[in-house]
């Protein structure tokens, strides 16, 4: 039975946009594969997109990545392959504010069903990391944005609370847009939810008695997991993973990591590391991943969220000193 349906709109439309946690083996890449099925086809931006909708969707939905696997998510370009392909799909979900160039493709196509996960929780401003004149005007600029979102910090997949937020919001959508499947969408979304309250209790535990609070990071990606677990995100870059941190940054993380007891800089595994192992060689730090989740790839430490999200906590115990 095809379960292609009208599309909805409002918070259930809204809802449909978070997608993000559980296995990717059912998800494809392949533009040709989205469209036109048995199922109920969700076009998700990237990687927590994707999983989510899986994990809340299972059999009864075929969900596409616009982003493939190992491809930064900021670098993003959508080709007239994959705009082709959201036009020929029930629903597009994605995080408004990470991607521009998903933002823009989403804006312009004729789908009714457009759905921005960042309308499921409260996202936050983070701030600039530059303390110099040059980044404290970017701020600036910035902070006059607000309002169209450009100062706010998309990484909400990070915090499993605010995950769930956007989990339970996913799974009323797809409860209104499929009501055959409906009781099967509450029962993952409950599931799901429950997982995600384990894995913040885990956090919370582990995290509760460490010898120091702060953390280096690559980018800027971990604001909402510091603010959840009382800690400090200390980045060498802003949101933006590709930009080039100032001198007086450098040396600035240099005095604080002997100050706060910093043993080690974390890097990424779909971008460059070279920034952050300059930063530990100057500093005489180690070095490690702290896993963004933006992406999985054979160098994830894991096969799922799930996985790569205790890889980062136990990462993150061993770094602060976790008694």
């Amino acid at each position: 039975m095809n379960v292609r349906r009208p599309h909805i709109s409002g918070i259930a439309l809204a809802a449909v946009t978070a997608v993000g946690i559980g296995t990717l083996t059912a998800c494809s890449s392949d533009s040709a594969a989205a469209g036109n099925t048995d199922k109920f086809d969700v076009v998700a931006s990237f990687y927590p997109m994707a999983f989510l909708a899986e994990q809340i969707g299972k059999d009864h939905v075929k969900v596409t990545s616009l982003t493939e696997p190992g491809q930064e998510p900021h670098d993003l370009e959508i080709s007239a392959r994959q705009r082709a392909q959201l036009e020929d799909s029930d629903a597009a979900l994605y995080l408004k504010g990470l991607q521009p160039s998903v933002d823009e493709a989403i804006g312009q196509s004729g789908l009714d069903t457009k759905i921005d996960a960042a309308t499921l929780t409260k996202l936050e401003d983070h701030g600039d990391v530059e303390h110099d004149h040059e980044g404290e005007e970017a701020h600036s600029e910035e902070s006059h944005s607000e309002e169209e979102g450009h100062a706010l910090d998309p990484h909400v997949w990070l915090d499993p609370v605010k995950y769930a937020e956007i989990a339970k919001g996913v799974g009323t959508a797809f409860e209104k847009a499929d009501p055959d499947h409906a009781a099967d969408y509450k029962k993952n979304t409950e599931a799901l939810v429950k997982r995600l309250g384990t894995l913040n209790t885990e956090f919370a535990d582990g995290l509760k008695d460490t010898r120091s609070k702060v953390f280096f990071t690559n980018h800027s990606a971990f604001g909402y997991l510091a603010e959840r677990y009382g800690l400090t995100q200390e980045a060498i870059t802003g949101v933006d993973p590709d930009s080039e941190p100032s001198p007086a940054r450098m040396k600035e993380l240099q005095k604080e990591a002997r100050a706060d007891g910093v043993t080690t800089v974390f890097y990424e595994t779909l971008v460059s590391d070279k920034t952050a192992k300059t930063l530990a060689d100057d500093a005489g730090l180690k070095t490690d991943v702290l896993d963004p989740l933006e992406g999985i790839t054979d160098k994830s430490k894991g096969d799922d969220y799930f996985e790569v999200m205790e890889a980062n906590l136990a990462a993150l115990k061993t770094a602060l000193g976790a008694k």
